[in-house]
């Protein structure tokens, strides 16, 4: 049986990745109470992991379609933490890093991708405080790496 999540996701044509396993010696997520902080997540995107420097050899439309995949990922933890049901989730803060030039200025539009995924799927529960920030490199060169804090009922 279906909740209105699941539905939602097949309408927009998404599919939720496994929850990733953790790259090094970090846990993917913590719970506390009912707050879950989720790890952060890399783009992996149907070819690997989304590699480049926004402002470099990636545009700000490249870069949203990569935190897009990264929030796909939060929400395949997100998932994993609320026992299946995505219907449990709210999103309280995502926190985006973005591989970037020094001149580069649309950290907003890049980390967009991940903040419309969210509400796209997830409705209100979706809206979220959030921060988009520059970073000079990431791990493996991806092109974003965005962490989130989620509330379960």
């Amino acid at each position: 049986m279906t909740n209105a999540i699941d539905a939602r996701l097949e309408e927009l044509g998404l599919t939720l990745p496994d929850a990733p396993a953790p790259a090094a010696n970090y846990v993917p997520f913590v719970q506390t109470g009912n707050q879950v902080y989720v790890s952060g997540q890399l783009p992996n995107g149907p070819d690997g992991l989304i590699k480049g420097k926004l402002g470099d050899d990636l545009d700000a439309e490249a870069g949203a379609e990569a935190a897009k995949h990264c929030a796909l990922a939060l929400l395949s933890q997100a998932r994993k933490a609320a026992g299946g049901d995505l219907s449990r989730v709210r999103v309280v803060k995502l926190v985006g890093f973005v591989n970037s030039t020094a001149d580069f200025g649309d950290q907003p539009k890049v980390v967009n991708g991940a903040s419309d995924l969210m509400v796209a799927v997830l409705g209100d529960k979706g809206r979220h405080a959030r921060s988009a920030v520059s970073a000079a490199s990431l791990p493996f060169g991806v092109a974003v790496e965005i962490e989130g804090i989620f509330e379960l009922s």
